[in-house]
């Protein structure tokens, strides 16, 4: 390959060298920040044999090259464009800046939920696994596998207690996390979210009770009484008060002398987060958490099917803008009150956007004569059906616009169907045809059938969206 060819066909097409802010690389992509992504040449792009596929995403405008063909070209690339080496955390951070103020606080959210999802996702294919061993008349008719095989009941419960942990010590992880995110010290995030869910403490799951019976415990503290009440399973008043943990910590290395700072800084950090945290921020978002959570099952549950379809008809947008990422906050919180809940609605409604994502590319493999947009179609509505629907929306979908208006219909309907039939997950994990384990027993044959329905129909539409005028949109994409 003659790289510096590639580096000056990519710098001419990107708008010259003084669109480009910044640049790096990762394995596979050339990651860029430019001034003006209307000046990018996408046709020519994407004619360029070496290029894989492009996206933007977070600020950034990446374009896909491939492992060893990436450092080569950015090499040349850099050097043409006169342009320093950059960090990816550096380059990632200006391109943060450009982001609006909704986007960085999505990206923020973003950014603290990805590294604990791996915890989050294997605990609730646990209860997955815990969900088909107890669900009764799943595999056997009036009785489940473990009252049919009592040798197995054993093994449930273990897997029963596994799968609450990440659940019930939630706090620990997500103060970890924000903390790093935040600025603060990592250990200190964690401390405060184990402080939240100390033993000690009434537990969030008997507070209502204890309402209800006038029996909370509280501290009296100068005659100030502060509820002893945990913070299991929630969200919102982690994230805040390990915000103002990151604020107080950096406040403290300033004002507190050097000699004294690895002594006094954590201490008063964490006193002062702690108690700030019982006294205002929990009291505070645990309630603005139950209205959110709320709100959205009131919507839920008064929009019917209708709003079940418009979440499924907006929901692949919102994956492009990476504001779907807040729903995570959303799920786990209906999660953590499943019993007041059932489960999350959100997950089956994804399950049939990113099935539709993956159906419009099966439709492309047929439709196309592009043997390039065929392999990537193949490629990438395997990924869709398995829950990774960004190969799909940005290598195939958006980039020829109809088949991303065919899945939105198709998700919508089937989003509409599954909501009608109030298909719930009991667990988070995988979206798409790994999602069935995740699903209420009793209602996984109606999430089948919404997989088959919205496959058919994206299927059906993304073909006559191509007869009915989209036939010039494939020969100038392609």
């Amino acid at each position: 390959m003659n790289y510096k060819e590639i580096a000056q066909d990519l710098l001419v097409n990107l708008g010259g060298k003084e669109n480009i802010v910044a640049a790096t690389h990762c394995a596979t992509r050339l990651r860029l920040v430019l001034q003006d992504e209307t000046k990018i040449n996408q046709i020519e792009i994407e004619n360029n044999a070496s290029v894989k596929g492009t996206f933007s995403t977070g600020g950034q405008y990446q374009i896909i090259l491939g492992s060893g063909v990436v450092d080569e070209v950015y090499k040349e690339f850099v050097q043409l464009a006169n342009i320093e080496s950059m960090s990816t955390q550096d380059v990632k951070n200006l391109g943060t800046k450009k982001l609006n103020p909704i986007q960085q606080f999505v990206k923020v959210l973003s950014d603290i939920f990805i590294p604990i999802i791996p915890a989050i996702v294997a605990c609730g294919l646990m209860m997955g696994i815990n969900n088909v061993l107890t669900a009764e008349d799943l595999f056997i008719s009036g009785n489940s596998l473990i009252g049919a095989y009592p040798q197995m009941a054993g093994l449930a419960s273990m897997i029963n207690t596994f799968s609450n942990a990440a659940y019930v010590f939630l706090p620990v992880l997500i103060g970890f996390s924000a903390a790093q995110k935040f600025g603060g010290n990592a250990y200190l995030g964690a401390v405060l979210g184990m402080l939240m869910v100390h033993p000690d403490l009434l537990t969030a799951f008997s507070y209502p009770q204890a309402v209800a019976e006038n029996s909370v415990p509280y501290w009296n503290v100068f005659g100030l009484h502060i509820a002893q009440v945990g913070y299991q399973n929630t969200v919102l008043p982690i994230l805040v008060a390990t915000y103002i943990l990151a604020k107080i910590e950096k406040l403290c290395h300033k004002v507190i002398p050097t000699v004294l700072d690895n002594l006094l800084t954590p201490l008063f950090t964490l006193f002062i987060t702690a108690f700030l945290t019982f006294t205002i921020v929990g009291p505070i978002t645990r309630t603005a958490g139950d209205m959110l959570t709320n709100g959205l099952v009131w919507l839920y549950d008064s929009t019917g099917f209708i709003g079940g379809g418009i979440i499924g008809l907006f929901y692949a947008p919102l994956v492009i803008t990476g504001m779907h990422h807040s729903f995570i906050a959303v799920e786990t919180q209906l999660l953590a009150d499943i019993a007041k809940t059932g489960g999350t609605f959100i997950f089956p409604i994804a399950s049939m956007s990113n099935v539709a994502q993956g159906a419009a590319c099966l439709a492309m493999i047929f439709i196309t004569k592009n043997s390039k947009t065929k392999s990537l179609a193949t490629a990438s509505s395997i990924s869709a059906y398995l829950g990774i629907t960004e190969p799909a929306m940005f290598g195939v979908n958006l980039k020829l616009r109809y088949p991303f208006y065919a899945a939105m219909i198709g998700s919508a309907v089937g989003s509409a169907y599954v909501t009608f039939f109030k298909v719930k997950a009991v667990a988070l994990g995988a979206t798409g045809l790994p999602g069935i384990i995740a699903i209420t027993p009793g209602y996984m044959t109606y999430f089948i059938i919404g997989i088959i329905m919205t496959t058919i129909l994206t299927f059906v539409l993304t073909y006559i969206f191509s007869i009915r005028g989209a036939k010039l949109t494939i020969n100038q994409s392609e």
